[in-house]
Protein backbone atom coordinates (compact mmCIF):
# COMPACT_ATOMS: atom_id res chain seq x y z
CA UNK A 1 0.00 0.00 0.00
CA UNK A 2 0.94 3.49 -0.80
CA UNK A 3 0.74 5.25 2.45
CA UNK A 4 1.28 9.08 2.98
CA UNK A 5 1.73 10.11 6.16
CA UNK A 6 1.60 14.05 7.08
CA UNK A 7 3.71 15.13 9.82
CA UNK A 8 2.31 18.65 11.43
CA UNK A 9 4.46 18.87 14.68
CA UNK A 10 8.13 18.77 15.56
CA UNK A 11 8.12 17.04 18.78
CA UNK A 12 7.13 13.74 17.35
CA UNK A 13 7.05 10.48 18.75
CA UNK A 14 9.04 8.74 16.28
CA UNK A 15 8.14 4.83 17.07
CA UNK A 16 4.38 5.90 16.14
CA UNK A 17 5.81 6.42 12.46
CA UNK A 18 7.52 3.28 13.17
CA UNK A 19 4.50 1.54 13.71
CA UNK A 20 2.92 2.42 10.03
CA UNK A 21 4.07 0.28 7.20
CA UNK A 22 3.86 0.61 4.03
CA UNK A 23 5.46 0.01 0.99
CA UNK A 24 5.86 2.92 -0.29
CA UNK A 25 5.77 5.33 2.86
CA UNK A 26 5.93 8.91 2.20
CA UNK A 27 6.46 11.60 4.50
CA UNK A 28 4.64 15.33 3.80
CA UNK A 29 5.58 17.98 6.47
CA UNK A 30 3.33 20.38 7.31
CA UNK A 31 2.57 23.14 9.52
CA UNK A 32 5.48 22.88 12.16
CA UNK A 33 6.81 19.71 11.01
CA UNK A 34 8.39 21.17 8.53
CA UNK A 35 11.12 22.16 10.91
CA UNK A 36 12.25 19.11 10.42
CA UNK A 37 13.37 19.27 7.17
CA UNK A 38 15.67 21.65 8.36
CA UNK A 39 16.80 21.68 11.97
CA UNK A 40 19.13 20.01 13.76
CA UNK A 41 19.10 19.34 17.63
CA UNK A 42 22.27 19.05 19.32
CA UNK A 43 23.73 18.29 15.78
CA UNK A 44 22.11 15.62 15.01
CA UNK A 45 19.12 16.02 11.58
CA UNK A 46 15.61 14.47 12.27
CA UNK A 47 15.29 11.07 12.65
CA UNK A 48 12.15 11.19 10.13
CA UNK A 49 14.90 11.97 7.55
CA UNK A 50 15.87 8.10 7.13
CA UNK A 51 12.41 6.60 7.20
CA UNK A 52 11.82 6.92 3.58
CA UNK A 53 13.29 8.28 0.77
CA UNK A 54 9.79 10.27 -0.53
CA UNK A 55 9.83 12.80 1.74
CA UNK A 56 7.88 16.39 0.85
CA UNK A 57 7.75 20.04 2.91
CA UNK A 58 4.79 22.53 1.96
CA UNK A 59 6.78 25.21 0.51
CA UNK A 60 3.99 27.94 2.10
CA UNK A 61 4.80 26.87 5.69
CA UNK A 62 8.63 26.50 5.46
CA UNK A 63 7.84 30.56 4.27
CA UNK A 64 5.47 31.47 7.40
CA UNK A 65 7.80 30.14 9.64
CA UNK A 66 10.46 32.64 7.95
CA UNK A 67 12.58 29.27 6.48
CA UNK A 68 13.94 29.30 2.72
CA UNK A 69 13.66 26.47 0.14
CA UNK A 70 17.60 26.23 0.15
CA UNK A 71 18.13 25.94 4.07
CA UNK A 72 15.99 22.39 3.10
CA UNK A 73 17.66 19.08 3.17
CA UNK A 74 18.60 17.83 0.06
CA UNK A 75 16.48 14.46 0.24
CA UNK A 76 13.06 16.49 1.01
CA UNK A 77 11.48 17.81 -1.97
CA UNK A 78 9.66 21.09 -1.32
CA UNK A 79 6.13 21.16 -2.75
CA UNK A 80 3.78 24.07 -2.89
CA UNK A 81 -0.08 23.47 -2.68
CA UNK A 82 -0.83 22.21 -5.68
CA UNK A 83 2.62 20.22 -6.11
CA UNK A 84 1.21 18.93 -2.72
CA UNK A 85 -2.46 18.00 -4.38
CA UNK A 86 -0.87 16.15 -7.20
CA UNK A 87 1.33 14.39 -4.70
CA UNK A 88 -1.71 13.22 -2.91
CA UNK A 89 -3.78 11.73 -5.86
CA UNK A 90 -0.95 10.10 -7.75
CA UNK A 91 1.43 8.84 -5.36
CA UNK A 92 -0.71 7.65 -1.95
CA UNK A 93 -3.44 5.17 -1.93
CA UNK A 94 -4.20 6.11 1.46
CA UNK A 95 -3.24 9.19 3.69
CA UNK A 96 -2.63 9.81 7.88
CA UNK A 97 -2.30 13.06 9.84
CA UNK A 98 0.26 12.63 12.96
Amino acid sequence: MKLGVFVSDYKLAVDTLDRMKGENLGIVLVQNGVYHAVLKEGGKESALLGKTPRLYALSEDLQTRGLRPEQVDKRVKVVDYSGLVDVIFNDFEKVAWL
